[in-house]
């Protein structure tokens, strides 16, 4: 048998190695508002899914204490609409690694204050062996942008156009390129766009 080439060596480490996505609901306008945000039981199921299959949900201070207000909460005393009962458990059993530069110590479960930058905390990660890194906050999915470090984007697309708000990919100096891999569509009118980033 003839020896693997250094071509095929890299690309084969390169494919065992964890994904990092940002994963984030937005606007059809490039707003990150949660309140205009379509969360039916399809909506539910679909990132119940997802949950599934995350090994590190990575987020900054405002989007996990958004998260860590209402979430455990649920776990604790489930409202009986099981998708949504579901994700509550499934947000307090998955690691989570949270960047923030004024809380010094978390009560959410799974939680781990990064030490490190988020170039540093990431590509340590994707390293490591496990299922791939989910990151969930605007700012955060803005920085990966800028760094490159992002090899896939799976963005929910509502149809609401908010006028105003949280601009996902605000301050972004580089033109980033991604191809359009595979489509999602719900029966509420929300759209998951999959994108993979292509490389320089």
């Amino acid at each position: 048998m003839c020896d693997r080439d250094a071509a095929t060596e890299k690309h084969l480490k390169h494919n065992s190695m964890r994904k990092i996505i940002a994963a984030i609901n937005m606007t059809l306008d490039g707003y990150c508002d949660h309140t205009a945000m379509i969360a039916d039981d399809e909506i539910h199921e679909h990132y119940n899914d997802l949950m599934r299959q995350v090994g590190v949900m990575v987020y900054g201070r405002t989007t996990y204490q958004l998260m860590e207000s209402y979430w455990p909460t649920l776990v604790k005393n489930p409202s009986g609409n099981q998708p949504s009962d579901d994700f509550a458990v499934l947000m307090e059993n998955v690691p989570k690694l949270l960047f923030s530069r004024t809380l010094k110590s978390t009560t959410w479960t799974n939680t781990t204050l990064a030490k490190g930058s988020l170039k540093e905390e990431l590509l340590a990660l994707r390293q490591q062996p496990g299922r791939d890194i989910y990151v969930g906050s605007p700012s955060l999915i803005a920085a990966c942008t800028e760094l490159r470090l992002a090899d896939e984007y799976q963005l929910c697309v509502n149809p609401v156009i908010a006028g105003k708000g949280l601009h996902l990919f605000k301050n972004i100096s580089d033109m980033a390129k991604l191809t359009l891999i595979k489509t999602k569509t719900f029966k509420a009118g929300p759209i998951v766009l999959y994108y993979t980033a292509v490389r320089k």
